[in-house]
């Protein structure tokens, strides 16, 4: 049976600051107030599923259990055409660095690969967005979200985080790298999970 949060307090299971601030605005409407995993103390778990809905009830059923608050967790990622999907659920390991995530990196390291196979224009791809909201009890809702589109190169812009700046979505002539937050909000693969995440809970 689908289940509603009722709360007015919600745990973003992530460590990751760009999607706990895109996430805050996105439901600061709601009237519902954000704490993130990291101002919980909470480790990060190991992901070892090999989908987005997997890996994001790993996040999610952690948190939960840990807290005892619901708990929203993001799995996302870029998934590339020519490169069979990937990096998809991937994505941020491309960019670790025993320092650290270094997305500069991974943007290289996607571009190269492109030019190895000579992959044709458009390159055309999709950002992936899965939402799993999961209560202390184990039941939880999924909610998904795609924003399609195509990388280019150079990287272009300064806004954003992760591989914004070689994704141009579908409808646009600029990246994610270069559009304006609240923009990227409205129309981003997040934006488009947390829209059916909205609607369930709050419409």
């Amino acid at each position: 049976m689908t289940r509603r949060f009722d709360g007015d307090r919600l745990l973003i299971a992530t460590h990751n600051k760009g999607k706990l601030e895109e996430m805050a605005a996105l439901l600061e409407p709601y009237g519902v107030s954000v704490v993130g995993a990291a101002d919980m103390d909470l480790p990060e778990p190991e992901e070892t599923e090999d989908t987005f809905v997997g890996n994001a009830r790993i996040k999610a059923h952690s948190a939960a259990r840990a807290t005892g608050l619901p708990a929203l967790s993001d799995d996302s990622g870029i998934a590339i055409d020519a490169l069979n999907g990937a990096p998809g659920v991937y994505t941020a390991d491309w960019a670790e660095t025993p320092n650290g995530r270094d997305f500069v990196m991974a943007m290289e390291r996607t571009h190269r690969e492109l030019e190895a196979i000579n992959a044709p224009s458009p390159r055309t791809a999709r950002f992936c967005c899965t939402l799993v909201l999961a209560w202390p009890d184990g039941h939880d809702e999924v909610y998904e979200g795609v924003m399609p589109g195509q990388v280019v190169w150079p990287m272009r812009g300064e806004q954003g985080h992760g591989y914004d700046p070689i994704f141009v979505p579908d409808g646009y002539d600029i990246t994610f790298g270069e559009m304006d937050r609240w923009e990227k909000n409205r129309i981003s693969h997040r934006a488009k999970a947390t829209a059916k995440f909205i609607d369930a809970n709050f419409g």
